[in-house]
């Protein structure tokens, strides 16, 4: 497995009407993208902060993943997403195959026209991970 560096940190957030021009205060960045997830129920914002971005997660479905993790736990840090270079169904394999258990056993679609795929905190210190190709880099 190879990995080239943080490619971002989930956060969610109720609101990103609200929260977008916070973390531009905050941050002293502008937000470059917001994009819906339809799939993931979803809608993001994101930031640049060298290589690596910070994505704000506004659920779009109560059901959805992040209006439960609102729901259970409120405003806050949701995942890590780490960028991978090795393929990323490669990558699953080879962390299978090592015990790590997967909350997606194949790539999907995400924000940005990424490849993603999450690891299941169980397996990660309880830490949800992502794991993230780029398919014109692929």
């Amino acid at each position: 497995m190879k990995l080239s560096h943080i490619e971002h940190i989930g956060i969610a957030v109720k609101s990103l009407e609200i929260s977008i021009p916070l973390y531009e205060e905050l941050l002293g960045l502008k937000c470059y993208a917001v994009e819906e997830v339809a799939e993931q129920k979803v809608k993001t914002a994101f930031f640049k902060i060298g290589d690596t971005k910070i994505e704000l997660l506004e659920s779009t479905d109560p059901e959805g993943p992040i209006g439960k993790f609102l729901e259970k736990k409120g405003e806050g840090v949701h995942h890590i997403a780490f960028a991978t270079e090795d393929g990323l169904q490669k990558t699953l394999d080879e962390l299978s195959g090592k015990g790590i258990q997967l909350i997606d056993k194949t790539p999907r679609k995400g924000a940005e026209g990424m490849n993603i795929a999450f690891l299941h905190p169980k397996s990660t210190g309880g830490i949800l991970t992502e794991l993230c190709e780029d398919p014109s880099k692929a």
